[in-house]
């Protein structure tokens, strides 16, 4: 069994994927357009037919799913789902280096909130916290015990 993310945006899915390319070195996999199911899709506001119905991004063991959704809508592509504020999701990284976990960090944080600044802690670790500028909440480790 294996436990993939799926991560919902309100428009801007490429922008938020593009950043995580940057970020974790990666690249999206898969891409498949609103407009690519015009048949399927036919009610969606013209803006929207350029937005992801769906792809997928990997770097490494990272694998991330996302689409844009269309917030209270209803369409032909079925009842559109509602993405939450303030999602109590949070996406966990381990890194391999210090150095590693602070430049993906710095690349993250930019237009985004840092709500725990990286630091040392008492378990041993170095650690942080942040909201991306896309409200994806990240927590960043690097555990110092096993990586000296």
């Amino acid at each position: 069994m294996q436990l993939n993310s799926y991560l919902s945006f309100g428009g801007n899915c490429e922008e938020a994927l593009k950043l995580y390319s940057e970020a974790f070195g990666g690249k999206i996999e898969y891409k498949m357009l609103y407009s690519d199911n015009k048949d399927m899709c036919k009610n969606l506001p013209e803006n929207w037919q350029n937005k992801i119905m769906h792809a997928s991004f990997r770097a490494g063991d990272i694998f991330i799913m996302a689409s844009d959704v269309l917030v209270g809508e209803n369409s032909s592509c079925g009842t559109v789902q509602l993405v939450p504020e303030g999602s109590p999701i949070t996406l966990s990284l381990n890194f391999d280096s210090e150095a590693e976990e602070t430049e993906v960090f710095n690349k993250l944080a930019q237009g985004g909130k840092v709500t725990m600044p990286l630091q040392d802690t008492f378990w041993g670790a170095h650690f942080g916290m942040l909201t991306d500028k896309f409200g994806i909440k990240w927590m960043f480790n690097f555990d110092k015990s096993n990586n000296k």
